[in-house]
């Protein structure tokens, strides 16, 4: 079974590892994804998300460009292994060549502070999706569940905890330029407003679905239904938190297989089953996990046979729902 995994923040985990003069690489390593496992479980691509926390940087780009060129450099180490992408072509290519495929993404979209112009710099070094927020209000637009630490508003005249002017701006320059919309992350009502004004299809890269969990980061069945109209996916995240409202005895919440079937399924009842993925969050969460790593993934697959999916069906979530979305956007 192929694999394509919309989000992990395995280049952001290194990057901190690498800052603290420590020896980590993509190939081999403790966290939750490195290349030997993914070649182990049959990856065809991978999303690296180059996260930015606006609460550890003064200068977000800068600590966007020394991300991107640890991304850089574990790509020239491990070539024989994985290849950058910015094209479904080429997505095509390197599967001909027994190679895996790293598509770069972006997130938080204060980044580009504001300025449009930015957003071409950031396609021509390889970035095909963005989120606008992460979890601090910021130019762009409001997040799901905003942090107390800062707030960098720009237009608070109409702001209305959505997109700001300057974030519709954003998602039509986005548009332009091919640069995939990302709405995890971001409030109701933002993704509201990219519904009303995106011209393509957008995703939710790595979002649950609210009913079966209230977390604000999760989406409402009537944004799963819109966002599944829009032609775009959503990447069903493996987080306890984002998975069940019920921690266990000993008030963790566990990441268990069975409910991320839940959220599958529930996303497939609302939205049909072309609009799911998968959006690991992979070392960006906790180890509570029953899916350890990016490895063991033939478990998920296991689960779902179980509860009565197709190995068509299967394949869908896995990669094909994706892969056709990338032909359609890349």
């Amino acid at each position: 079974m192929k694999i394509i995994d919309m989000h992990c923040d395995t280049i952001s985990r290194i990057y901190k590892e690498k800052k603290q003069q420590k020896d980590l690489n993509l190939r081999t390593n403790p966290f939750q994804v490195d290349l030997s496992k993914m070649v182990s479980a049959n990856y065809l691509v991978q999303n690296f998300a180059l996260f930015i926390d606006l609460g550890e940087t003064k200068d977000p780009y800068q600590t966007f460009q020394e991300q991107f060129a640890v991304f850089q450099e574990e790509m020239v180490q491990h070539s024989d292994l994985i290849s950058p992408v910015t094209t479904y072509s080429e997505m095509l290519s390197n599967e001909k060549q027994q190679k895996m495929s790293a598509l770069l993404t972006l997130e938080e979209g204060e980044v580009c502070d504001g300025k449009l112009e930015l957003l071409k710099e950031i396609y021509d070094m390889g970035i095909r999706m963005m989120t606008f927020t992460w979890n601090y209000p910021n130019s762009l637009g409001y997040p799901a569940e905003p942090a107390p630490l800062i707030d960098l508003r720009r237009q608070t005249s109409t702001y209305k905890k959505g997109l700001t002017d300057l974030g519709i701006a954003f998602l039509a320059e986005m548009e332009r330029l091919g640069i995939i919309a990302d709405v995890s992350h971001l409030s109701d009502q933002g993704i509201r407003d990219v519904c009303r004004f995106a011209n393509r299809p957008f995703c939710a890269s790595h979002s649950n679905a609210r009913s079966l969990c209230s977390r604000e980061r999760n989406l409402p069945d009537g944004l799963i239904k819109a966002i599944a109209e829009k032609g775009g996916v959503i990447g069903i995240n493996y987080y306890g938190p984002f998975l069940s409202d019920t921690p266990n005895r000993n008030n963790i919440f566990f990441s268990r297989i069975e409910d991320i079937v839940r959220h599958i399924c529930h996303i497939s009842n609302i939205g049909g089953i072309y609009c799911i993925g998968l959006g690991s969050d992979f070392d960006g969460i906790d180890d509570n996990l029953e899916l350890k790593d990016c490895s063991q993934m033939e478990l998920l697959a296991w689960e779902l046979r179980k509860c009565g999916f197709h190995a068509s069906e299967i394949e869908q979530i896995f990669y094909k729902n994706v892969l056709d979305f990338y032909k359609e956007l890349l």
